[in-house]
């Protein structure tokens, strides 16, 4: 199976680009997305072949997933069902016969940390919701994390050293998960290549210069680990400030 996982910075923006077209030639059997800063009603988007899902925040042009698969779910959730994280529509979970597929669009730290100590529960009780999963089916995590883990996952961490994203305690929460029986799937393939990044600043020309971050990932169960084909990031594709990125499975 081909997965794609996108953080569009607002669909009705990337539709009014190539998106459409874009989506096609992804020929995926899921693209999930993140940051489609929408409610219900203000988009037609429906790409035919596909069953679609929407999962919005309560708060108006703000964050929100969507899913978009070949095949029915045998079940579709939203949130991870605690309502204090359940109100900025960062989670869709679909399950199949033989894995869990989880869309999120991880909490930003904000600047100054303001956020930080949020953050951190949401880990916390994201994990948890990861695990109890885990132990029925195996996981296919993908979506924006809002984490570079590695100083290899970042063109400057000297200079990034606890700023959002590159904290010490966001970074220290993605290594609990993989402690706890995941694989960060573009690590496992490529453990100490650089300079491969799927978010950039639009400040200072950091896309031409690739002066990137890698926060956007495909995180799978262990035991998905000798079904991995290839993992990718498409940073060819334009229209968002983040690149596509790709996970294909023997699944």
């Amino acid at each position: 199976m081909k997965f794609i996982s996108w953080n569009v910075n607002g669909l009705r923006a990337i539709m009014k680009k190539d998106f459409p077209e874009q989506f096609k030639s992804f020929d995926a059997d899921v693209i999930s997305l993140q940051e489609i800063k929408l409610q219900e009603g203000q988009s037609d988007f429906s790409p035919e072949g596909y069953y679609a899902y929407h999962n919005y925040a309560q708060r108006k042009g703000y964050s929100g997933t969507a899913v978009f698969t070949k095949k029915k779910p045998l079940s579709v959730t939203y949130g991870i069902g605690i309502e204090s994280h359940d109100q900025e529509g960062r989670v869709i979970t679909c399950e199949y016969d033989k894995f869990f597929l989880v869309n999120v669009y991880t909490p930003n730290a904000q600047p100054e940390l303001k956020r930080l100590s949020y953050r951190v529960q949401w880990e916390t009780d994201f994990r948890a919701y990861l695990m109890h999963l885990d132990t029925m089916k195996p996981v296919v995590l993908c979506g924006d994390l809002n984490v570079a883990h590695q100083e290899i996952d970042l063109k400057n961490p000297k200079s990034n050293r606890n700023n959002p994203g590159f904290s010490d305690e966001e970074r220290s929460e993605f290594t609990k998960l993989l402690e706890v029986g995941f694989t960060d799937s573009f690590r496992f393939l490529y453990p100490d290549i650089t300079e491969r990044y799927s978010w950039w600043s639009y400040r200072f020309n950091a896309r031409a210069n690739n002066s990137g971050w890698r926060i956007d990932y495909f995180v799978v169960s262990n035991r998905l680990q000798n079904k991995i084909l290839d993992a990718d990031i498409l940073d060819q594709e334009f229209g968002s400030d983040h690149a596509p990125v790709v996970l294909k499975l023997d699944i």
